[in-house]
Parts: C-alpha cells; sequence; structure tokens
C-alpha cells in the first residue's frame, strides 16, 4: 500500500504518531494508498521548521521572491497535467475540471509574481517641521493553512503564493481525503529553488487541526471549509491572538427573471451545479424561477441534465464524476428523500441511476416546488442536487435571499440593466454574478463571503490576501539639521503645527 508523507523543511517525513487514513479512488471505490496522521509533537516539528525559516526569509530580497515565484508558476504549468491526473484520481472529478482548477490556482501564483508592487508603502514629508512619515507593510510570521478536499491544489494556491510572497513561512494542513496533488506542489515549491522550512505540508486529521490552532509559535490562520468548523476555528484561533481568516459554507442562488434568455440560463445553471458532483462551495444550489419564469426555466433545466454523462473523471466522456466518499454520497441521497417526502417534485431523481455501482457516484437531481422549511434547502448539501424555489416577484426572491444565513455567492438573470444593477446593490452576498452563475474572482481581486460564509474581515487572495499576511507599521523620523538648535523639553501632545 502506498503510503503519502508529509513534507517538513524541504523534505518527505515519515509518520511518528503510527496513525494513517485510507484514500480512496472514487470512482471504484477501492483504497489506493494510506496517508499519514500527524500527532501533536509532528505539528510542533512542522512549526519548527517553519519558524526556523521565518527570519531569514523574511529578509530575502523582493527581488529573490519574484525571481522564485516565478520559477514556481513556470513548473506548475509544465506539470499541470500530473496535478490534474492527481485530483481526479483521489478526489474524482472529471480531467477538463481538474485542469481548470489547476488553472486557476496559477492565476494566484502570478498575482504573486507582483510582489514589488503589491508590497509598496506610502510617504509622506514634512507632516510636521521636519517630521516625515512611513508606513510599510511586514510579514506576520508562520501562516498555518487548513484547506478542503474540494479543491486540494486550487485552495493551497490561494493561500501560499501570497503569504511567502510576502515574507512569511507557511504550513499547511491539507485535506487528508485526497493529499498527492498538494504533495507534488510542495515538491515543485522546492524545486523552485526556495529555502527550506519556507513552505511545509503536514498531512493529517483534527489533531494536526487542533494542534496549529494552539501552537504559539503559529501567528495567523487561513481556513476554507463548512460554517460550523470555520466558526469553530476563528473563536479558537482568535482567542490565541492569530489572525484568522475562516471562509465557510454557502447556499448560492440563482435568481432568474421572466425577461431572462432561458436556455442561457438552464446551461448556466446545469453547469454550476452539477460541475464537480456539486462539490463546491460556489455552486449553485438554488434556482428562484420569478414569475412566468419557472415552467419554461425548469424544462429547459429537465432537458440538459437528463443527458449528463456521469462516469469515472479519468475517462473523456464523462461530463460528472463521483462524490468524494461513500459516506457524503449517502449523506446526499438521504438529502433527496428528504425534500421529496417534504413534498418537493423530483423532476429528476439521481438515485435511480445503476452505473458504475462499485464507485461512488449519484446522478443529478432536480427538485421543484422545493420551499424555505425543507432541509434541501436550508442546508448545505454539497452535492448534484439542484432545487427550485418559486417566487412571484423580484422583492420575493430578494427576501429569500437576505434571509438565508449564507452570503457566499449569487448569480441573476435578466435582460434588463436596470433590475441586474438593483440586484448588484440588494444583495447581501460578497460575490456576484450577473449572467453569470460562478463568479469567482479571478486572482488579482479577492475572494469571500459574507454573513456565516466568512469568519474574520479579510478575504482570500489578491488585494486583501496581501493585507492579510502582512502588517502595517507606521514610522514617524526627525532628523535635526546642525543648525536648528535644541528644541528643548515640550510636554504637550504631539501636534503637527
Amino acid at each position: 500500500m502506498q503510503q503519502i508523507h508529509h513534507y517538513i523543511n524541504g523534505q518527505r517525513c515519515p509518520g511518528r504518531s503510527g496513525r494513517t487514513a485510507p484514500v480512496f479512488d472514487p470512482a471504484t471505490g477501492t483504497q489506493t494508498s494510506e496517508v499519514l496522521l500527524a500527532s501533536t509533537d509532528e505539528v510542533g516539528v512542522a512549526v519548527k521548521a517553519a519558524h526556523d525559516a521565518f527570519d531569514s526569509w523574511r529578509r530575502s530580497s523582493l527581488s529573490e521572491r519574484t525571481k522564485l515565484m516565478f520559477n514556481f508558476r513556470n513548473l506548475l504549468e509544465l506539470n499541470a497535467s500530473e496535478i490534474a491526473s492527481r485530483i481526479t484520481a483521489e478526489h474524482g472529478k472529471i480531467s477538463s475540471d481538474a485542469l481548470g482548477e489547476v488553472a486557476r490556482g496559477i492565476e494566484n501564483v502570478e498575482y504573486a509574481c507582483g510582489i514589488t508592487e503589491h508590497l509598496k508603502g506610502s510617504y509622506s514629508e514634512q507632516v510636521s517641521k521636519g517630521v516625515d512619515v512611513t508606513t510599510v507593510r511586514q510579514p506576520v510570521g508562520v501562516i498555518a493553512g487548513i484547506t478542503p478536499f474540494n479543491f486540494p491544489a486550487m485552495v493551497p494556491l490561494w493561500m501560499i503564493p501570497n503569504a511567502v510572497a510576502c515574507g512569511n513561512t507557511f504550513v499547511l494542513k491539507p485535506s487528508e481525503k485526497d493529499p498527492s496533488a498538494t504533495l507534488l506542489i510542495a515538491e515543485l515549491f522546492q524545486e523552485a529553488g526556495f529555502p527550506n522550512g519556507v513552505l511545509n505540508v503536514l498531512n493529517g486529521d483534527r489533531v494536526a487541526v487542533e494542534g496549529l490552532l494552539e501552537h504559539p509559535q503559529v501567528s495567523a490562520v487561513s481556513f476554507v471549509g463548512s460554517t460550523p468548523i470555520a466558526r469553530s476555528i476563528h473563536q479558537r484561533a482568535s482567542a490565541k491572538g492569530k489572525r484568522v481568516q475562516a471562509l465557510g459554507g454557502a447556499k448560492n442562488h440563482m435568481l432568474v427573471m421572466p425577461d431572462a434568455d432561458f436556455a442561457a440560463a438552464a446551461d448556466a445553471a446545469v453547469s454550476a451545479a452539477f460541475g464537480s458532483a456539486g462539490e463546491r462551495c460556489m455552486a449553485i444550489s438554488v434556482v428562484v424561477a420569478i414569475g412566468d419564469a419557472a415552467d419554461p426555466l425548469v424544462e429547459a433545466i429537465r432537458q440538459r441534465s437528463c443527458g449528463l454523462r456521469v462516469g469515472p473523471g479519468s475517462e473523456s466522456a464523462s461530463e460528472m464524476g463521483p462524490l468524494i466518499t461513500r459516506e457524503h454520497r449517502d449523506r446526499v441521497s438521504d438529502y433527496i428523500g428528504e425534500g421529496i417526502a417534504a413534498g418537493a417534485t423530483a423532476v429528476i431523481d439521481g438515485r435511480e441511476s445503476q452505473l458504475h455501482q462499485h464507485g461512488f457516484f449519484l446522478g443529478a437531481t432536480l427538485l421543484d416546488h422545493v420551499t424555505e422549511e425543507m432541509s434541501v434547502y436550508q442546508d448545505e448539501v454539497f452535492g448534484p442536487l439542484l432545487s427550485v424555489v418559486r417566487v412571484a416577484s423580484y422583492a420575493e426572491a430578494m427576501q429569500l435571499l437576505t434571509a438565508n444565513p449564507y452570503g457566499n455567492g449569487a448569480a441573476i438573470f435578466t435582460s434588463n440593466g436596470g433590475t441586474a444593477r438593483r440586484f448588484q446593490q440588494d444583495a447581501e452576498v460578497g460575490m456576484l454574478g450577473i449572467n453569470v452563475p460562478i463568479p469567482v474572482p479571478v486572482g488579482n481581486h479577492s475572494f469571500g463571503g459574507w454573513k456565516d460564509s466568512l469568519f474574520g474581515d479579510a478575504h482570500m487572495y489578491g488585494p486583501e490576501g496581501v493585507r492579510f499576511y502582512t502588517r502595517a507599521k507606521a514610522i514617524t523620523s526627525r532628523w535635526h539639521a546642525a543648525t536648528d538648535g535644541d528644541r528643548g523639553v515640550d510636554l504637550a501632545f504631539p501636534s503637527t503645527s
């Protein structure tokens, strides 16, 4: 059985805890390897490696960091297919989706390649007689990143490039369900020429997470995952004085107006709901059909969903792969049953698919006449289940969206610019799409939600990522000329006069 190791201080490290977890191929349901699970002592080893590397790395020149980041970017491009194949083998998503994930991750490396521009400070001359003020941004220290299974390459690349380019060192705890792609990224990072200890990968479960949250030499925590865990991590790490950004779950709504192009809206809904088998925090899980849009829209979605080819992600004919584990597949299946029992209409029931019985497959499911009280509406299902809620007006749709506790993403499909602009102002979510179903910002903007989708006040990557991974320092200086003379003692509060 292949064993997946930690990567600490520039080399693969065997485990000391004696604990492992199975890693499966979701398309076959068979175990392909086992991953080491770190102990609290091993957390200490990884953090020490990062802490020991921090002082020299933070003093490295911006030109050196930029050169190494370009090297890293080029190695990721050269190895994109291998990274994607590892994602498909352990997560299950189709090959084109995995390659897209890698490409969007590389965007963030490219942004970090411009760190000399992003870390520019500010300078004010002569704010008072002979006094100048400079503001600079300096690294925070050791950063802990805790990332989810659904994007084993992209989400680590949301964090690592900006954090490291800003002068921090990093300890990454990826999901133990699909760790191989992350390990390859760490090896490419080392091959790019970064010093030992700047990036460390610590495989593990709750023990590793708690160890990172408690460790006094971890200065900041970046997290992406479910809302209950995001809230807990924010509370625990903040109580320890750490800087925290914790991105939680989502229930992304797509509003469809009666004046929308229904063919385009249906294409978008199917793509955004069933891509990666719905295992995306930016997946559309609720279509809000407004007024006369409902019947033609549901029929258009039904036609497109019925023909989806479900199969192993490695097969070119497949459009949707399996879910990550058997337990998660069964959980989503239970939600479908709960929705139907509560009165939703099963336009398509994905449980009826009998293909690939040995893998963790579930067909696309479309439930119509879903209401706010149903569990399929209230909970983040995280699977290939699309709910349709029918409302009479835009105002009613916005009431629905505003009342939802999540605020990650939302979209509207309309041909009316005034309606789109109103939606842009009204929607209480962090990322909006106007005739775009999955509004994930490009790398030079920032990713993050509102309400229960984000804990902490900093979004991920882009400009807000740089701000999160640095602290501002204001320096006020005065240099007396030889002719100034002695000003004497002055106990008044300093003023700019």
